[in-house]
């Protein structure tokens, strides 16, 4: 139970700061050493997977045999 509650929110900032990583790194959100960079933009789209997924398993979770 403790880790769904904690899965979303955390989840949610990871998606943020992926999302913000991957603007810059495309060149839609200027004024940064990030802007323009591939890498960035290859990060910042990682990163957006692993919130997504966060979030996912913090909103479905699997109940286990003790949480009946």
């Amino acid at each position: 139970m403790r880790f769904r509650v904690v899965a979303v929110p955390v989840g949610a900032i990871i998606f943020l700061m992926g999302l913000i990583w991957f603007l810059q790194g495309i060149g839609i959100l200027p004024g940064s050493f990030m802007t323009g960079s591939t890498f960035w933009a290859g990060a910042g789209g990682l990163t957006l997977i692993v919130g997504l997924v966060l979030i996912a398993t913090g909103v479905t979770g699997r109940k286990t045999s003790s949480q009946k």
